[in-house]
C-alpha cells in the first residue's frame, strides 16, 4: 500500500516562514515526481511547487521567489520550504507524487496526502 504523511502545517504571521515535509512509503515502489497542491476556501486545488527524481523544480507563478520545494530520494521525502507567506497562502497543502513498481508492470499511478493546513494571519 502506497501512502503520503504530510507535517509541518500551522499558524503563522504574514511574512514569516514554514516547512512543509511528505513522506512516501511503500515496499516496492519508486516515486517519480512529488509536489505540492493546495486549496483554499471555497476555490479549486492547485499546483505550487513539483519536482522531478532528477530534481528538475516547476513553481506557480504565485509562490516564485518564495517557495522553495526540494526532495530527498533516499527517504522518499518532499519539502517545501516557504518563506514571505501572505494571507492568501492559506489553504490546506496537499502532498502528491506518481509512482510505479514492476509488479504493477511499470503503470504510472498517483497518490495524494490527507493535507495540512497552513494558516497565515496578519
Amino acid at each position: 500500500q502506497v501512502q503520503l504523511v504530510e507535517s509541518g502545517g500551522g499558524l503563522v504571521q504574514a511574512g514569516g516562514s514554514l516547512s512543509l515535509s511528505c513522506v512516501a512509503s511503500g515496499d516496492g515502489f519508486s516515486f517519480d515526481s512529488m509536489g505540492w497542491y493546495r486549496q483554499a476556501p471555497g476555490k479549486e486545488r492547485e499546483l505550487v511547487a513539483v519536482i522531478t527524481y532528477g530534481a528538475t523544480a516547476n513553481y506557480a507563478d504565485a509562490v516564485k521567489g518564495r517557495f522553495t520545494i526540494s526532495r530527498d530520494n533516499a527517504r522518499n521525502t518532499v519539502f517545501l520550504q516557504m518563506n514571505s507567506l501572505k494571507l492568501e497562502d492559506t489553504a490546506v497543502y496537499y502532498c502528491y507524487s506518481t509512482y510505479y513498481s514492476e509488479a504493477d508492470d511499470w503503470r504510472n499511478r498517483e497518490v495524494w496526502g490527507q493535507g495540512t493546513l497552513v494558516t497565515v494571519s496578519l
